[in-house]
C-alpha cells in the first residue's frame, strides 16, 4: 500500500504496533524458508536480492528485505503504535492507539492474521498437565529432545514443524482430515500462476493442488516415513490426548498448527457484518463503510494476497478505489 500511495499526492500516514520493520516475518520459526526464489518474491517497485547460498529466502532475509524497502521509499512508518479500535466519525474515522487519536478519511485494514491464532477447544484441554503451544509460539525443535510430542493440523506449518521436531522427538501427527499433499516440482512459482488463472477464470485458486507444499525438509521427513497422519483426536487426559474408539496416546506436548484468524479486534467498534470468520468485503472494500478497506489477508481480499508478490496487485487496485473515493478532496490528511 505505501509503495503505490507514495505515487499518488495523497496524504497518508502508516501506523506499525512492533518496534521494528519486518512484520510478522521476524516472529516465525527460525527454519521458514520462503516457497519461492527471490526473483518470484517481491514487493511492487523493487526485486528482492537473491541470498547467497540459499535458492529460496531465510525469514532473516526477508526481514532485511522489508526494513530496505521501507527506507527506499522513505514510507512514514510511526511505531510502535497499537490500533485499539476504530470509530467512524462525521469526516471518515477516528484510530484510538495507545499513543492518542488519529483521524482519517479511508482506514486501510493490513494486520494480517499473525496475531489471531486459532485454538480450537477440545474437552480435556485445561487438565492436560503437558505444554500446549501454538505455531506462533514456536521457534525450533531443541526444547523437545527425547519427547513425545503430537503435532495437530494439516497445512503447511503443521507439515513443516513435523518434519524438524521429528528429528528429535517421538512425534505424531493428528489432523482433521487426510493430509493432501502437493506434487514435488509445485512451489510458489506455481501456487501464484496459479491462483491469477484460477480467479481471472472465475475459479477457486489453488485448493485442487493440495495443501503442502513439499519443501525441502517436508521430502525428507517423507522419506523416513514420518508423514503418515492419524485423524484427529476426540479429546484430552492429563497425560495426553485420546479417541472415542478407546485408543490414547501419552505425549508432553501439543503443537496446535490450526491457522489463524483476521487480527481485526481494533474493527469492533465499527460493528461490521461477518460471514465465514471475516467481514464481508466487495473486493478489499467493506460493505458496512465506506472508506474502511481491508488488504493482504488471503485470498478473500485478492488472488494470493496474503504473500509478497500477490499483495501488490490487491494494493494497487485499493489505491485507485481509495483515490476514486476521496476525490479532489484527497489531500485532507490523516492527523494526529
Amino acid at each position: 500500500m505505501g509503495y503505490y500511495l507514495r505515487r499518488t499526492d495523497l496524504t497518508f500516514a502508516i501506523l506499525d504496533d512492533a518496534p521494528h520493520a519486518g512484520g510478522s516475518w521476524q516472529h516465525m520459526w527460525d527454519s521458514l524458508h520462503l516457497f519461492s526464489p527471490a526473483e518470484h518474491s517481491p514487493l511492487p517497485g523493487w526485486w528482492m536480492p537473491r541470498q547467497t547460498g540459499e535458492p529460496y529466502p531465510t525469514v532473516d532475509h526477508v526481514v532485511h528485505y522489508l526494513h530496505d524497502y521501507e527506507e527506499r521509499y522513505a514510507l512514514p512508518v510511526h511505531r510502535p503504535v497499537r490500533a485499539l479500535g476504530v470509530h467512524s466519525c462525521e469526516n471518515g474515522f477516528t484510530v484510538k492507539t495507545d499513543c492518542g487519536s488519529w483521524h482519517a478519511r479511508v482506514v486501510v485494514n493490513a494486520t494480517g492474521t499473525w496475531d489471531s491464532p486459532h485454538l480450537p477447544h477440545y474437552p480435556g484441554a485445561q487438565e492436560f498437565r503437558g505444554c500446549q503451544l501454538h505455531t506462533v509460539d514456536y521457534q525450533r525443535p531443541e526444547p523437545f529432545i527425547g519427547q513425545g510430542v503430537a503435532v495437530v493440523g494439516g497445512g503447511n506449518s503443521a507439515a513443516q514443524i513435523l518434519a524438524e521436531v521429528s528429528r528429535v522427538a517421538e512425534t505424531t501427527w493428528v489432523t482433521a482430515r487426510p493430509p493432501r499433499f502437493m506434487p514435488d516440482d509445485v512451489d510458489g512459482r506455481v501456487l501464484f500462476d496459479v491462483a491469477t488463472k484460477s480467479r481471472a477464470a472465475g475459479g477457486h485458486g489453488v485448493g485442487n493442488l493440495g495443501d503442502i507444499v513439499m519443501v525441502r525438509s517436508v521430502r525428507e521427513a517423507r522419506e523416513r516415513g514420518v508423514l503418515h497422519a492419524r485423524p484427529m483426536f476426540d479429546r484430552m487426559n492429563p497425560d495426553g490426548i485420546a479417541w472415542d474408539d478407546g485408543g490414547r496416546l501419552a505425549v508432553d506436548s501439543v503443537i496446535w498448527c490450526t491457522g489463524f484468524r483476521p487480527a481485526l479486534d481494533h474493527l469492533a467498534p465499527l460493528d461490521l457484518t461477518w460471514a465465514d470468520d471475516r467481514p464481508v468485503t466487495n473486493g478489499t472494500a467493506s460493505v458496512d463503510h465506506r472508506g474502511l478497506f481491508l488488504v493482504g489477508y488471503g485470498s478473500w481480499t485478492g488472488p494470493a494476497s496474503a504473500t509478497l508478490i500477490g499483495v501488490g496487485r490487491t494494493a494497487k487496485d485499493t489505491v485507485a478505489q481509495v483515490r476514486a473515493h476521496l476525490g479532489p478532496a484527497g489531500r485532507w490528511p490523516a492527523t494526529h
